[in-house]
Order: C-alpha cells, then structure tokens, then sequence
C-alpha cells in the first residue's frame, strides 16, 4: 500500500484517512496518478519480495523467459543451417558471409538494445516486452523468406533488435517481480534456457535438413518458421502479465502498482507470510523519466567500480560464447567433415552441458554468494576453454571428443555467462535498470562479440588449426580477466532486496 505524505509545498499534503475498520492490507488504493515530484510512502518492494515463490511466478519465468529460448534457436539455426546456406541450393554463402551474418545480428540485437531498452525505462515494461517480441516475429519470418545474402542479413539484423530489446524489457520485469531469496537461482534458469532453445533449434535442423524428408533447400527456410510459431503462442500468454509495480511507483501511478501487488497476493491467499504492518516502508519522490545525464552520472561516477564489474562480465562473455558457438558448424565442417545435415547431433549435447550449468549450480549463487560462484566460474571457463584449444591445435581431439570438451568446458560458462545478465540487472539503481541492461549487453556485444565471430571466422578460413586455437585463447584470457574483476569488486547481491543493493534514484530519507 502506498500512502501520500506530507511535504512542503505539494499537492494533497494531508495523508487520507483509511476507511473504519479495514487492515493496512485491506485499505482502497489511493486515486493517485502519475502525479510526477509528489512524495508517497510505500511498502510495494517489501510486499513483493516477502512473497511465496508460486504459480505466478511460475507462468511469470515462462511468459518472459522464451526470450532466451528463442535467442537459443535464433542462434543455433544460424550455425546449424550454415552448411545448407553455403550450397548453391541455399544462399550460396561463403565463411566470410555466414560470419557477417552472425555479427549482424548481434549489431542488430546492440541498437535494438538501446533503442528499446531506453524506451523501457520511460514507457514500461509491458508495453515494450511486446513490441519487442512483434519486431522478433516479423524479422525471422521474413529470414526464411530471404532471396540473398543481402537480404538475408537485414532480417538478421531486425531479428537480432527484437531480441536485444527483449533483454532489458524482460530482464528488468523478473528482477522486479521475482522474490529476492530466489533472484539469483531464477535468472540463472531463465538465462540458461537459452540452450533449450539451442536443442530445439539443432532438432529442427536434423529434421529439415534431411532430404528422406523435405528438400533442404526448402527445409532451411521453414526452419525459421518455428521460432515464429513459439513466439505466436507466447504473445498470447503474454497478456496476462502486469506492469512492474516497482516501475509503476516511481512513475506516479500508485493507484495501479497497488492494484498489480493486490492481484498478485490475492493468488497466495493463505500462504504465510509477514502481515503488511510489519513490513518496512520506504519514501520516495515520484518521476516519469530519468535524464540521460543523470543515467551517465549513475553509471560512470557514483557506481564507477560496479560499472567497471559489468563491463567486463558482459565482454568476456559475449566474446567466449558468440566466437565459439557462431562458428563452431564452421569447424565441424572445415576441420572435420561432418556434412550439413549432420551438425545438430553435435549441437544437441553441447546444449546439454550449458543447460546443465544453471540447473546444478543456480542455487548456489543465492546460497555460497554472487562474488565467490561468479569469479569461480569464470576462472574455470577460462582455464578449460585454454586446454580445449592447446588439445585442438594438436589435432588430439576427435569432432565427438571436442564436443565433450565443449560440453565440460561450457558446463560452467552457462552459469557465468547468465551471472553477467543477473549482475548487471540487479545493482544499479530501479529507475534505470533497462536501460543499463541494454548498455551493459549492447558495448560487451557490441565490442566482444560481434568481433568474435568475425575473428574466428577469419581464422577458420585459413584452414590452420593454431590459428583458430589462438581465437580460443583470447577468449579464454578475458574469461580469467573477468573472474579477477569480479574477485575485487564484485557485489554480494544474494538474497538482498533491489532497493537494498542500488537504492533508487527517487528514495528519499525519512
């Protein structure tokens, strides 16, 4: 329940009178809207997190987590269906073009970051996290109906922006909605999914590739059809979602954050919890926008070292996985001759070992802490990833024995990599929480991994395994570069409320 409070000056300084015989919880919400510079006293964070985690939350990591699910297939589908694209039947592209494609689309998801992650911030969750998905589903229908490389790679590059706007709209929306005792735990499954995405997307190619059951040159374009399909039935499920309540707050609209936190306890009626007077409450100055020179001041004076945290998480990241998973049909091609349609048998356990990761180790990060499971993983990635690539530069590892080093090796990256979206989602402050998800993931895609595979596809194509082998190494030094980072400044996030470890901009002392 949110309350007006007093202040010198303002509109409605007088605190309204609850109705007679009514508890905290039980009070009729305020008709208070968007009224932007008024202070109120809310206790909406601390209902939220005091929640039983349930089936809201539930159909909550369902509905938004298909992101990564559809990023999975997105990405897989694109290596997968490489082979296919490079013959004359397909688009007749060369490596050169299939790592243009790759990096493209990783372009496409850094401006469509931007762009919709600032749009988030000021317009809400809910209304971007579905226009974001209507942009994603267009884009990648159009892909299958693409006539050649050029236009091939301008869907890419819209796919890629529904996708990147989806990272802040959603990503912001379950770390507002989501419990703080499981934060950690969630995001890492949800990140993780991405990888189910990965299998789809390397069971579908097994399926349309195979010529005993639809020409491949036909069978690659409907392969683009199914994200198409998963992304219709979860727009749908969609609509039920509510607005952030915590953005809804500092928006001024009190009225319906109130309402969104009564519909959501209305679904525990029964489950024990702490009664509402109990809870904490917090004051706080009502805004509609965050000026972009107070989001720059945020992040590079008063948050200067976790800034420096986030950057390197998402870099290192975006380099190891983008360079290795963008091209690894490439090697499995060019190094050992595994044909086309044999590439998602290679791609299913690889997906395994990353969806592996965080189911296993989730829970660690909200049980042992943030600092400890993030520079512990990052660290082995890194070390792995170096013997993977001394082991392929000898010509010691068979195409299966080098995708169970992947599988190993990318068993503890998955869980790295998804710390880096919770990291930086999580500790800086509410009122621009999209838009430094959308700035962390567009400058550590944009730097890192759209030059990952643009690099490892060049090596490649020399056809010398030492050079390639040279590519692994620069991503496994920035992997041991980040665990390092991390070690230092790292923040102990777990279990924490949101306000607890970045206070909000609009919080104002009692």
């Amino acid at each position: 329940m949110a309350q007006i409070a007093p202040h010198a000056g303002g509109m409605d300084s007088a605190r309204p009178v609850p109705a007679p015989g009514l508890s905290q919880s039980q009070r009729p919400a305020l008709p208070v809207r968007s009224r932007t510079g008024m202070v109120v006293e809310t206790d909406i964070p601390n209902r939220l997190d005091s929640l039983p985690f349930g089936r809201f939350h539930l159909l909550l990591v369902v509905a938004l987590g298909v992101t990564w699910i559809l990023d999975g297939l997105e990405v897989t589908l694109a290596g997968s269906l490489s082979g296919e694209l490079m013959q004359h039947s397909g688009l007749g592209l060369s490596n050169s073009q299939i790592g243009l494609a790759g990096s493209v689309y990783l372009c496409g998801a850094v401006l469509g970051a931007f762009v919709f992650g600032w749009l988030t911030d000021r317009l809400g969750r809910k209304k971007l996290f579905s226009i974001t998905l209507c942009v994603y589903l267009l884009a990648t229908a159009a892909t299958g109906l693409s006539w050649n490389v050029w236009s091939f790679v301008l869907f890419r590059f819209l796919t890629g922006a529904g996708i990147g706007g989806e990272y802040s709209a959603i990503n912001s929306t379950i770390q507002e909605l989501i419990p703080a005792r499981l934060r950690g735990w969630t995001d890492l499954l949800i990140n993780g999914s991405f990888w189910v995405g990965a299998a789809m997307g390397a069971g579908g190619s097994i399926v349309l590739l195979n010529p005993e059951f639809i020409d491949p040159a036909l069978g690659w374009r409907l392969a683009f059809l199914i994200g198409t399909t998963i992304g219709l039935v979860i727009l749908i499920m969609r609509r039920w979602i509510p607005e952030s309540a915590r953005w809804l707050m500092t928006h001024g609209f009190i009225e319906e954050a109130d309402a969104v936190v009564r519909g959501i306890e209305a679904r525990f009626a029964g489950a024990p919890r702490k009664a509402a007077q109990e809870l904490p409450r917090a004051r706080l100055k009502m805004r509609d926008h965050t000026p972009l020179p107070e989001v720059a001041r945020v992040l590079f004076k008063t948050y200067r070292q976790r800034t420096l945290v986030g950057l390197s998480l998402m870099a290192a990241q975006a380099f190891f996985y983008n360079a290795i998973f963008f091209t690894y049909a490439l090697i499995l091609t060019n190094f050992y001759g595994i044909p086309a349609g044999e590439i998602g048998w290679y791609i299913l356990p690889f997906a395994a070992g990353n969806v592996l990761g965080p189911i296993l180790l989730g829970r660690l990060f909200d049980t042992v802490g943030r600092r400890i499971m993030i520079a512990a993983t990052y660290a082995i990635s890194g070390v792995l990833l170096a013997g993977t690539s001394y082991l392929f530069s000898q010509n010691l590892l068979s195409a299966q024995g080098l995708t169970v080093a992947w599988m190993v090796v990318f068993f503890f990256a998955s869980a790295a990599a998804s710390s880096a979206y919770l990291t930086v989602s999580e500790i800086f402050p509410l009122e621009i929480r999209a838009l430094a998800i959308a700035f962390f993931y567009a400058t550590g895609t944009g730097i890192a991994g759209v030059a990952g595979p643009l690099l490892l596809g060049e090596l490649i194509s020399t056809g010398s395994r030492d050079r390639v082998a040279i590519g692994y190494l620069i991503g496994a030094l920035l992997m041991i570069a980040a665990a390092a980072v991390e070690a230092l400044w790292g923040v102990a996030a777990e279990c924490r409320s949101l306000e607890e470890v970045a206070r909000p901009l609009s919080f104002i002392d009692s």
